[in-house]
């Protein structure tokens, strides 16, 4: 797949679904989650990393940045003062980006959610970072201890964020379609049954089911009424 088709097959899952497909995980920590204009996001990433409350750099990169992209600022966790804002969230929705992830704060909320781009952050607050032009511009960088790294896929929902290298997406994809085949099945299963089945996912599911089948021949041969 090319990387468009890619982010279109990747947009059919949920980030459970894709962390159910990893045998690595690259899970973003739970405190950075949708805070601002939340809907789903998918899309390379574009990454930025700067000193804790320093984002002078972060013009540079909303000019450098694709339409499509993720700009992911690792900010080093820092919250007491903010690298984003609502005038940075109206220039990001000009420049067709599609979507924001801050390891740190940002401000402007109402605003941000007015400019519609999604943003995944740690918290929200009022004070505003300095404005010196240091950092790094489209380079590896952790958040946290997840390395993200230019061109990675960033897949972001209700419950998380995750990092997905596309060499392995595929593969990630498959074990995800597997698990929820296996789920869809044992759920339907239970509907017809009325017997719950506590371990959809387990290498003996399809064996318990039959064996339960057998046993409710056994004692209702005739069917129950």
């Amino acid at each position: 797949m090319d990387t468009t088709q890619l982010i279109q097959a990747l947009r059919e899952f949920s980030t459970t679904e894709l962390c159910d497909g990893m045998t690595e995980f690259r899970v973003l920590d739970p405190a950075i989650h949708g805070m601002a204009a939340r809907r789903k996001i998918v899309g390379p990433v574009f990454p930025v990393e700067i000193p804790g409350g320093v984002s002078g750099i972060i013009p540079d990169a909303l000019l450098e940045i694709r339409p499509g992209q993720v700009l992911v600022i690792a900010a080093q966790g820092y919250c007491h003062k903010t690298c984003w804002g609502d005038y940075r969230s109206f220039c990001a929705a000009i420049q067709q980006v599609e979507g924001v992830v801050i390891d740190g704060a940002f401000r402007d909320l109402e605003g941000c959610e007015e400019a519609g781009v999604p943003i995944y952050a740690r918290t929200v607050v009022p004070r505003a970072g300095k404005k010196d032009r240091v950092g790094r511009i489209n380079v590896p960088v952790y958040l946290g201890n997840v390395q993200v790294n230019p061109g990675d896929i960033i897949v972001g929902d209700a419950d998380g964020v995750v990092v997905i290298v596309p060499e392995e997406a595929e593969n990630i994809m498959a074990r995800a379609r597997e698990k929820s085949a296996r789920e869809a099945s044992a759920i339907q299963r239970m509907n017809e049954t009325g017997i719950i089945l506590p371990r959809a996912n387990s290498s003996n599911c399809v064996s318990e089911m039959r064996e339960l089948l057998l046993l409710i021949k056994k004692i209702f041969p005739t069917g129950c009424r």
